[in-house]
């Protein structure tokens, strides 16, 4: 095997466009993943994600393009010689066959002999913890134990690349979530390059070191959970990523530095040069955890607005309240709880108010 050149993305997507019956499913994407990065497609259902996905595995060509793994091209390889495994969301577990049996199928295939199997069973069992549940069937596994069984099968032949198609769609929300961790633990101990489809944005933002977010096909933005949440670079993507306000304005003044705008009910001061002039339509994108609620109005005329509280929704550590503003604006609004107290009832008149580096100045 050669060197790995850490310069180099060992996952390189170039221009991949995969078409059926003249409809473009994947529209000219290109991507650069690194070696041992755990990356997520994200997005809803028909963006393209999981064709995607199949042309990673070889279970689609691209229609154009190219696909290289550790530079070797492998955009016509067929999947049985692709050093690539894929794990399903239905888990597609043989139910006749022991936990042991499941995890060791492909092994056997692949024609090692006994004692190798045996070696890399016991070993992917102790990665899931699962070495108790060795002659157990996949029926008498609760959800997750059955997912862990899944991925212990897809890394025991030591892929240099994971696909994982909704790893954790089947489970319920709760299970879903203790998981995630659980999952990713698992992925950096074996350090094995992961790219998982999901449309669970919570999902994703638990899970991956980058995600790239799909619609019609395309990229529309790849970053860091937290460049996603602070950083959208369009409305769409604002939107899809967490709860977020978003608010119609137009440009009042341009700066450098800042931006006045103007909408329906206040005019905002943003601490951010844009690339648009006077009266240029925006949208401001304003995160619920970020506003204040006060009975009284704050010094400062910018970014500031009176309402009156119409929905209180109790989380736990959390609270979320809908404000509606004259213009019929409703903001949602995030604040932590405030223990044997009800700082903010359903009917007050409050004010909201957030800083001047809060928000953020979308045009696309």
């Amino acid at each position: 095997m050669r060197p790995a050149d850490p310069s180099q993305p060992y996952l390189q997507l170039r221009e991949v466009v995969k078409t059926f019956d003249g409809i473009t499913a994947v529209d000219g994407v290109s991507l650069d993943i690194a070696r041992g990065e755990i990356f997520a497609l994200l997005g809803p259902s028909g963006c393209g994600k999981t064709t995607l996905l199949r042309m990673l595995a070889g279970f689609e060509t691209p229609s154009s393009g190219s696909i290289r793994l550790d530079s070797e091209d492998l955009t016509a390889q067929p999947p049985y010689l692709r050093p690539i495994n894929m794990m399903f969301q239905s888990y597609a577990l043989f139910p006749h066959l022991t936990v042991r049996d499941n995890i060791a199928f492909g092994l056997k295939r692949a024609g090692l002999p006994r004692h190798a199997i045996d070696e890399r069973v016991e070993a992917m069992l102790a990665l899931v913890q699962l070495a108790g549940f060795a002659e157990r069937k996949p029926h008498q596994l609760s959800g997750g134990q059955q997912q862990r069984v899944a991925l212990a099968r897809s890394l025991a032949r030591q892929p240099r690349l994971l696909l994982l198609d909704e790893p954790l769609g089947a489970l319920d929300r709760k299970l879903r979530e203790d998981t995630q961790l659980e999952l990713v633990r698992i992925l950096r101990q074996v350090g094995v390059t992961c790219v998982l489809v999901t449309h669970d944005q919570e999902e994703a933002m638990t899970m991956a070191s980058r995600i790239a977010v799909m619609r019609d096909g395309r990229m529309l933005q790849v970053g860091t959970p937290a460049e996603l949440y602070d950083a959208p670079t369009s409305r769409f993507v604002a939107d899809f990523i967490g709860n977020v306000n978003l608010i119609e304005a137009h440009v009042s003044e341009g700066h450098p530095d800042h931006v006045l705008l103007d909408s329906a009910d206040l005019r905002h001061h943003v601490a951010h040069g844009i690339n648009a002039g006077p009266g240029a339509p925006v949208t401001l994108a304003l995160r619920p955890e970020r506003i204040h609620l006060s009975h009284q109005p704050p010094e400062d005329p910018f970014n500031r607005v009176e309402g009156r509280i119409s929905g209180r929704s109790y989380f736990g550590s959390h609270t979320h309240y809908q404000l509606e503003l004259s213009s019929g604006q409703r903001l949602l609004i995030s604040l932590a709880s405030q223990r044997g107290s009800e700082a903010h009832a359903v009917g007050d008149r409050v004010w909201a108010h957030w800083s001047r580096t809060a928000a953020i100045v979308l045009t696309a």
